[in-house]
């Protein structure tokens, strides 16, 4: 018998929610900087209802921070945050290539391969947004294919901020200096070949590097 499942629609809250998550991520909201909900509910042709439910849920993902009596705010780490969120990925990042390398090799490969071409094709074009939308699809294909919903559900905690980080903060010096896809592409090759000693060395050098410039870019902003 066929399935009679539906898709559920996605709520009106949701749907602001998406596209605030995207502005964020994307940098058209800037990182510390104030949202007003009056603004955004004129903006959206919605009431304030849905948007205060879009910014609790983005504040569950960390990308809002809701401060009583003050107003709400696109995050911004701290150095100690970053920190935290760097050595966070050097453990499950690895993992989940490894995971995905037995679970669904030629798919994560493929994703890989499509990502890296667009990041090649951001690099020419020295476009920052469509630079870090290829960066993060590379890394979130570990976690698609790997087959373990605990890791995919830990690895969605800090997926947002992440991405945020990396389109507003790496992307903009990594299409000026490609070592960033350079690295990629060596990650790529190391997947392949299932050397997952040195894809994890580099995967650690890659972040740790990620992380740093994320601290500096943030120190003087």
């Amino acid at each position: 018998m066929r399935s009679f499942k539906l898709d559920t629609p996605k709520s009106l809250s949701q749907k602001v929610m998406l596209r605030l998550r995207e502005a964020i991520i994307e940098g058209e909201l800037k990182l510390g900087a104030i949202i007003a909900e009056e603004m955004l509910a004129q903006s959206f042709g919605v009431s304030r209802t849905p948007i205060r439910e879009a910014m609790s849920l983005l504040q569950s993902q960390g990308l809002v921070v809701v401060r009583p009596q003050v107003g709400s705010f696109v995050f911004t780490p701290s150095a100690d945050d970053i920190a935290e969120l760097c050595a966070f990925r050097v453990i499950i990042e690895p993992k989940a290539a490894e995971l995905a390398y037995h679970h669904d090799h030629n798919g994560a490969l493929s994703a890989m391969r499509l990502a890296i071409a667009a990041m090649e094709q951001a690099v020419t074009e020295k476009d920052n947004v469509a630079y870090g939308r290829a960066d993060t699809a590379m890394h979130d294909a570990l976690f698609a294919h790997c087959g373990n919903h605990y890791l995919i559900e830990s690895y969605q905690l800090v997926a947002g901020r992440v991405a945020a980080l990396r389109t507003n903060l790496s992307a903009p010096i990594d299409v000026q200096t490609p070592a960033s896809f350079h690295e990629h592409g060596t990650l790529l090759r190391l997947f392949e070949g299932g050397d997952f000693a040195a894809f994890a060395a580099l995967m650690t050098t890659h972040i740790t590097n990620s992380g740093r410039t994320y601290a500096q870019a943030l120190a003087i902003a």
